[in-house]
Parts: structure tokens; sequence; C-alpha cells
């Protein structure tokens, strides 16, 4: 049986970020940073995704985008940003291409740093780490995970497509989201 200890999708720039209290230092990953971040994805993913589209799919999740190989690429491309408090890993946060787009690809908080305005400053971070003239940022997410939709909703991404499962799940389909850069969440492309 998995023991998760509650951890759901959080959502976390460069600097320190004063959240209710706590402190919190965002900075592009290193290498020695790949450990503590496969351990990160290990601990919280798939307690996160379980509910949300079965252990299995939940276990693929970890396996395939939280390995040391996957992660310890994205690092050394300079697409990561951590967020620490204490000296402990708090927060993921991973931008990517997809062909000629922009997308981001992780976005989670620790589930105890979670409701503290963390996430739409990571996304601020991730976001000014992009190349000058990037028009528009991409973002997906499982048809089952609701609450990542309803965070990047209020963050001025709007529903570009949904990629249907590839198994009779339709909680495994994917979400693709997109918002226009240069504009402030209420003023986003609808």
């Amino acid at each position: 049986m998995l023991v998760c200890d509650g951890a759901e999708l959080g959502l976390l720039v460069e600097g320190h970020a004063m959240a209710s209290g706590i402190e919190a230092v965002l900075r592009n990953a290193e290498h020695g940073d790949v450990a503590a971040i496969c351990r990160f994805g290990d601990a919280h993913i798939r307690c996160h995704y379980e509910p949300l589209i079965g252990a299995r799919a939940a276990d693929e999740q970890v396996r395939r985008w939280w390995n040391e190989t996957v992660i310890g690429a994205a690092v050394a491309e300079g697409l990561v940003v951590v967020a620490e408090v204490d000296g402990q890993l708090v927060g993921v946060g991973q931008r990517g291409r997809r062909g000629d787009d922009h997308v981001i690809y992780k976005l989670y908080v620790h589930p105890q740093h979670r409701g503290r305005g963390l996430g739409p400053q990571l996304l601020r971070a991730l976001i000014s780490r992009l190349p000058a003239g990037a028009e528009r940022l991409y973002i997906e997410h499982f048809v089952g995970n609701e609450r990542a939709g309803d965070f990047y909703e209020r963050e001025g991404f709007t529903v570009q497509r949904i990629e249907p499962s590839r198994t009779s799940d339709p909680a495994l389909g994917v979400i693709w989201r997109a918002r226009r850069l240069g504009s402030p969440p209420q003023e986003a492309e609808r």
C-alpha cells in the first residue's frame, strides 16, 4: 500500500519569496540538485496523481519524468527552477520546448508549502527565463487534474485542445492550455 503525505499539485522566483511568514529561496537548479529533485518527485508526484489517474499511471509519471537522466538533462539546459525553505527543496518548476512552442512541464510545491502564493511566483520565474520574443506559453495537464486546470485558468491560460487518452481512462486525456506572454492573467487571451 502506498503511504502518502497528502501531496497535491502545488503551485511555486528568483531570489526570495515571502509567503505566510516562510521565506523561500528560488533559483536555477544546479547539477548537485538532481538527486534531490528526483527524490522530491518520488515522494510527492505518485501520491498526487494516484487518486486522479490510478496507481499504474502515477508510477509511470515518476519513472518517466522524475529520473536522473531526464531531470539531469533539463537541469543541464537551465530549464529547472527550485524553491527551498531552510535549505530543503519545497518546489520544482520546469520548462521546455515542444517543437517551436515553449511549454511548462512541471510546477509542483511540497504540500506543506501550498496555498501561500508560491505557484504564481514560480510561474513568473519560469516565464522570466524564456527567450526574448517568446509570445506564447503552453502548459499541459491530465483531464483528471481539475485543480491544475483551475490554477492555470486563474493564471490566464485558456484551453487550446484536449488530446484523448490512449487508454480507456478519460482521466488520462491531456488538456493543452496557452497564455499569451506579456499579458497579466486578467488580460490574457481568452
